[in-house]
């Protein structure tokens, strides 16, 4: 799978799973929403990624790395409040963000092979 594919699906993970998370706490908090702001923004860079322009695809991956890494916060907090539901959204996320900077990374790796190669 390209890795402007890969870097949508994050994104709508983002989005909804942030979204979904928001929505359906007793007391929501705009810090819930972080993850929506980057999926959005993420969402924003897919044309220049398939377009397969360097200095975006090299911004949608330092955003993909900062979310993946913010994760895992929520994440400890979740399994200290036992909060199953809060468990499968984040992780969701991470995973979903994880595969994204794998791709991106492959990707990379294949561009400069190519590039050495001509």
């Amino acid at each position: 799978m390209k890795s402007h594919n890969i870097s949508l699906i994050s994104s709508l993970l983002l989005i909804s799973m942030s979204g979904w998370g928001y929505l359906s706490s007793e007391t929501p908090s705009v810090t819930a929403l972080i993850p929506l702001f980057f999926g959005v923004t993420l969402l924003f860079c897919y044309p220049g990624i398939k377009k397969e322009n360097k200095i975006i695809a090299h911004i949608a991956v330092t955003l993909t790395l900062l979310v993946f890494l913010a994760l895992f916060m929520p994440l400890k907090g979740a399994f200290g409040r036992e909060d199953n539901g809060a468990v499968l959204r984040i992780s969701l996320m991470i995973i979903g963000s994880g595969i994204s900077l794998f791709g991106f990374i492959k990707s990379f790796i294949t561009a400069r092979k190519a590039r050495e190669n001509s």
